[in-house]
């Protein structure tokens, strides 16, 4: 299916969008990946997802990537003899404790202990996504003395987030690890990875997967943002997950934060993808607001290669609406001369790599030729994902036998797939490069476009030839040498 946009539409998955009919219109509307929320559903449940995701594509004759988000390690209070919880007021004293005991308005139980293992005086303690605020006055290993600096209803099992400190947890718990599994037998092509908080994080999950799916990290913790080179050094992908950030962080530090992290992933060529409150509202309603149009907008203006739908697509009233809307949103500003002008003042010269020097001329060539689509033979999809970093103006094609890279790369910017024959000759990759470009209607017979691939064929990160071709299958074979 040919998109007239070039960032791509996350979709998350969940009880308003469970069936055939629902997960197709979302296709049809936009919806170019499906989350697949770990937190929430059985494993049964999610394998029948996956199953209608996978007809669909079959159906549709497209290449559709599903993303499986892992839930990570959550850090909960006990429970308090007040089923309704207890007020905490502003400069009040609160304790936090290994006490199983039920809460009170004095204390509750913390059954975590790593937490007060990492825990400093002076460190900050969220509780219920930051609308309540500790500050640790004293602290040892079994307990935490707090002043309430921001109060509010406490009440069973909230969440607690610990901002100031590195805690000694693994991002992956045992749920993870059994989902893990599940998801990378099941044959998801994205794992994203909660609670990041150093390179090692990645490393486990990667191990774990042993190349059946790619990794996206997902930021969401100062320490993260901190140590977010070397995390994405070790990451295929990431995820700007605003919400966390916007809970550990003051909210007015997320949005540069947001900017820099989309401009590394594009110089490092891997993907990212901006999540969170998007349009939220949509949530309850069939409009978005103002704001939150703007929101998506700015993302696309950065250069993001996904913008993401949450509770939106997955619980809301209203979610082939939400996909329509931001497929609309995205489209028109790619429409907007400025956007090219911002993408373009964006870009980042590179000449580490032959390859480097490969897609650079190609996105050189298109743009001050008459070119209409540069083809990238691709097995493990690195070439593609290079030339995507040069946000061409004319369309990518990525060339691939292998049906993982096709699903896989459907995540990055402007990457439209196309599965191929294995080819061990490149005048039949030109040949392929000019029917795909014809047949799916990028350019006509009398056309050319640009084809890059490495020589000898089928080896990863080979990308050592670029050809101008015509589009017109005989010039090929009566003037293209072997």
């Amino acid at each position: 299916m040919r998109r007239t946009r070039n960032v791509k539409i996350v979709a998350t998955l969940g009880p308003a969008s469970d069936t055939y009919e629902t997960i197709h219109a979302l296709h049809l509307a936009g919806a170019d990946v499906f989350r697949l929320n770990m937190s929430h559903g059985s494993h049964d449940e999610i394998r029948e997802k996956h199953a209608i995701i996978r007809q669909i594509e079959e159906d549709t004759g497209g290449s559709i990537c599903i993303l499986a988000d892992l839930q990570g390690p959550k850090l909960r209070v006990g429970v308090f003899a007040n089923e309704d919880g207890e007020i905490l007021e502003d400069g009040a004293s609160f304790r936090m404790d290994l006490d199983a005991a039920e809460g009170d308005i004095n204390r509750v139980c913390l059954p975590h202990p790593e937490i007060f293992a990492a825990l400093e005086p002076g460190a900050t303690l969220l509780v219920n996504d930051g609308k309540i605020r500790l500050k640790v006055e004293t602290c040892g290993p079994d307990f935490a003395n707090c002043t309430v600096v921001a109060g509010g209803v406490i009440s069973n099992r909230k969440g607690v987030n610990v901002p100031d400190v590195v805690l000694p947890l693994a991002a992956l718990s045992e749920k993870d690890r059994k989902d893990l599994e599940f998801v990378c037998e099941l044959g998801v092509d994205w794992l994203a990875l909660s609670f990041v908080q150093r390179p090692e994080d990645v490393l486990e999950a990667s191990d774990l997967a042993n190349g059946r799916a790619a990794i996206l990290s997902k930021i969401e913790k100062p320490a993260a943002v901190n140590n977010f080179n070397d995390i994405l050094q070790v990451s295929d992908g990431i995820m700007v997950a605003r919400g966390d950030l916007g809970v550990e962080l003051p909210v007015q530090n997320v949005p540069p934060i947001q900017k820099r992290l989309v401009r590394q992933c594009r110089r490092a060529a891997k993907p990212v993808i901006v999540a969170t409150q998007m349009m939220e509202s949509m949530i309850e309603s069939p409009m978005p607001t103002r704001a939150e149009v703007s929101d998506v907008a700015t993302a696309i203006y950065e250069g993001a290669d996904a913008v993401m739908l949450s509770a939106e697509s997955a619980a809301g009233a209203y979610p082939v609406e939400a996909v329509t809307t931001m497929n609309n949103v995205a489209t028109e500003v790619e429409r907007d001369p400025t956007y090219t002008q911002i993408i373009e003042a964006s870009r980042e010269t590179r000449g580490i790599t032959i390859a480097d020097g490969i897609v650079a001329a190609a996105r050189e060539i298109a743009e001050k030729t008459d070119i209409k689509a540069i083809c990238c033979f691709s097995q493990s999809g690195t070439t593609a994902a290079l030339t995507a970093r040069e946000r061409p103006r004319v369309p990518i094609l990525a060339m691939t036998p292998l049906r993982s890279t096709a699903r896989r790369l459907t995540l990055t910017w402007g990457i439209n797939c196309v599965m191929t024959d294995k080819l061990d000759r490149f005048k039949l990759a030109v040949v392929a490069s000019a029917r795909a470009a014809t047949r799916q209607g990028y350019a006509e017979q009398t056309d050319q476009i640009v084809v890059t691939a490495g020589v000898p064929f089928n080896v990863p990160g080979s990308t050592n030839i670029l050809r101008v071709a015509p589009c017109d299958e005989r010039q090929i074979f009566n003037t293209d040498p072997e």
